[in-house]
């Protein structure tokens, strides 16, 4: 069995609109083949961003696609692509893709930051939602693009001709937020429910058919999935104890269990169904200018923290994945449509330590279930004989603030004595205070060759981040229990959550692939050159790429 959600809802959000499917045909047999190579800007851009994709996971599968990604394989394929910053999480990998900046520059330091400052009693800000909103808190939140700093490529475009059309659509409201920033035609994330936008905003046609044919398929039960060949050797059960094991699912879920049908190939089918659906209906690259549509495919992400890397499921996303797109580029295909395709990845990920250490990596390991923000403010406050909370953080890793409301010798002693105690931890790896990367000179080396204070530098934007940065030693999972919720994360200093495909493709390109490193924010000014777009200020973190997407070049950008 495979995923449903494929022909039945590609067709069924399409089909009421201009028939993409020939009398008698279904809707996904093989098309036409795209235009002919054109050497005037392409007329739309298509951007991909696959969470928690990482370059290893690329490099490990790449051989047996045979859908979507084998199509982009035949572009510009960068296997060792950057994310190069420390903080490898969701709403700041999204938001270096199309606006050519860093989190230090983009302002998205983390998924989640503490403003003690804030007026509202919960103190922890989501990078995508407007705090000021009365009622509001960091999980019931109203969605806003307002702490995005700097525009994304969608809006120069449009700034430089309000003709373009910029649309983005995805599995998560941050992802969609990130890449189309401040001002977009259309924007749709999964809710846990059905794709929503911004209140007040119209529903178009084509999303009520999306909505109601997802909801159809929520309703029907999924049966397991076939196991590709290739897959057989990851179909192996890990336990982690209490009763729970990873490995061996094939995302079988009962009717109506959205919980399972969002951390699954078929979450990933329905955005892209939708955004066939939204090229479809609004004709993106059929007028006169270039228009640009963003896609956050998610369920990598979800497959990826629910189940770990390396077993079955993962296995089995990326084939799903990989046929998905394929059927998304069909439709492209045939709609006639003159387009090029970028796909990378937020950030990387890192398998369960269970799984790691069952294949010899020895120093694969959780995180002490003592090590947490409040156990190192209370060992500070016991011994500077203070009282109340020091501390601030969601975890024993990353951001930490200080109380900004002790006395400024008070602060400097907590400081000094936290920092002794994080870097005294045997699975902390660095431990950095706010001067110490103010101090630290911007990187201008490769990304692999950055220190890791360089790395905290680039993701460090001082009115948002920490007073006390920390790093994890490599093969620590920040999970104390996998039984309870998520087995595996993201969001270290470390290669397997900063590297990431990057893969450009338009028909008639020279295919070729180039090793080494570049990053994640050279996107942003790649495609622009590639539609003789010209980047005024702000100026860019991200570098210009001749890769021959059309007769645009680099030049002075």
């Amino acid at each position: 069995m495979t995923v449903k959600l494929y022909g039945a809802l590609f067709a069924a959000t399409l089909a009421l609109v201009t028939p993409v499917a020939l009398a008698g045909q279904n809707a996904l047999a093989p098309a036409a083949p795209a235009p002919a190579a054109s050497k005037a800007p392409a007329k739309l851009i298509v951007v991909i961003s696959v969470d928690q994709f990482s370059a290893d996971l690329f490099a490990e599968y790449r051989r047996h696609f045979t859908g979507g990604f084998a199509r982009l394989q035949q572009g510009a394929v960068f296997p060792s692509g950057y994310q190069s910053h420390a903080a490898t999480e969701t709403c700041p990998g999204h938001s270096t893709i199309l606006t050519g900046f860093r989190p230090a520059h983009t302002g998205i330091i983390a998924n989640n930051w503490v403003d003690l400052n804030t007026a509202r009693q919960d103190k922890t800000v989501y990078c995508a939602e407007d705090e000021s909103v009365p009622g509001s808190n960091s999980v019931t939140y109203t969605v806003s693009d307002k702490h995005l700093l700097v525009p994304t490529l969608g809006e120069r475009m449009k700034a430089a001709n309000p003709a373009s059309r910029v649309v983005s659509v995805s599995g998560k409201d941050r992802a969609a937020v990130m890449m189309g920033g401040h001002h977009v035609d259309e924007l749709w994330w999964w809710d846990g429910k059905h794709f929503t936008t911004y209140a007040g905003r119209t529903e178009p046609a084509v999303v009520t058919r999306a909505n109601q044919a997802v909801a159809a398929e929520v309703a029907t039960a999924q049966g397991p999935l076939d196991l590709p060949d290739f897959c057989a050797a990851h179909d192996v059960a890990v336990d982690l104890g209490s009763g729970k094991s990873v490995g061996t699912g094939r995302f079988a879920r009962a009717a109506g269990d959205a919980k399972a049908f969002r951390a699954s190939p078929e979450i990933d089918g329905a955005a892209f169904a939708l955004a066939a659906g939204l090229i479809q209906d609004m004709k993106l690259g059929k007028g006169e200018a270039t228009d640009i549509i963003d896609i956050g495919a998610s369920a990598t992400d979800y497959v990826g923290h629910t189940y770990g890397t390396e077993g079955a499921e993962m296995c089995l996303q990326l084939a799903e994945l990989d046929k998905s797109m394929g059927d998304f580029f069909t439709v492209l295909d045939r709609l006639g449509l003159d387009y090029e395709v970028v796909l990378t990845a937020d950030h990387g990920g890192h398998d369960i330590p269970e799984r790691h250490r069952q294949r010899g990596l020895s120093d694969a390991a959780r995180i002490d279930p003592g090590f947490t923000t409040k156990s190192v403010s209370d060992a500070v406050a016991a011994k500077l004989h203070l009282t109340g909370q020091l501390l601030y953080g969601d975890s024993g890793s990353g951001d930490i603030w200080i109380d900004p409301k002790l006395p400024p010798k008070t602060r400097e002693a907590v400081l000094k004595e936290a920092l002794a105690i994080y870097r005294a931890n045997p699975q902390v790896a660095f431990a950095f205070s706010r001067a110490e990367i103010d101090a630290a000179p911007w990187p201008t080396l490769p990304p692999p060759l950055w220190l890791p204070v360089q790395r905290a530098k680039a993701s460090y934007y001082a009115p948002r981040s920490g007073d006390i940065v920390v790093a994890l030693k490599p093969n620590i999972t920040p999970i104390a229990d996998p039984t309870k919720g998520y087995v595996a994360t993201h969001g270290s200093f470390w290669d397997y959550d900063r590297r990431v495909p990057i893969l450009f493709w338009r028909k008639g390109m020279a295919g070729f692939e180039e090793p080494l490193a570049i990053e994640t924010v050279d996107i942003m000014p790649t495609l622009a050159a590639s539609i003789g777009l010209p980047v005024a200020a702000p100026l860019l973190d991200g570098k210009c790429r001749d890769i021959g997407l059309s007769t645009g070049t680099c030049g002075g950008r």
